[in-house]
């Protein structure tokens, strides 16, 4: 199993809110699979190399069950 590490994360609330409506509306992403896919796309987007931020990269765009098994986490 990966190593994961928690990140402790503060943002506009209008963003939060975008995030919670496109998780509403897609019930395949939850708010980590968003998080590491945005994350994994900008470094891909900036020339990163890292294998396994490509591997996060791609596999972001194309998983199409849930992150987690409880589905989506917004507080």
């Amino acid at each position: 199993m990966p190593i994961h590490v928690s990140v402790e994360n503060q943002m506009p609330e209008d963003l939060h809110r975008a995030m919670a409506a496109f998780i509403a509306d897609h019930p395949q992403w939850d708010q980590y699979r968003l998080v590491q896919s945005a994350i994994a796309g900008f470094l891909f987007q900036q020339g990163c190399k890292d294998p396994s931020v490509i591997r996060h990269y791609w596999g972001g765009l194309f998983r199409r069950e849930p992150f987690s098994k409880g589905g989506s986490v917004l507080q």
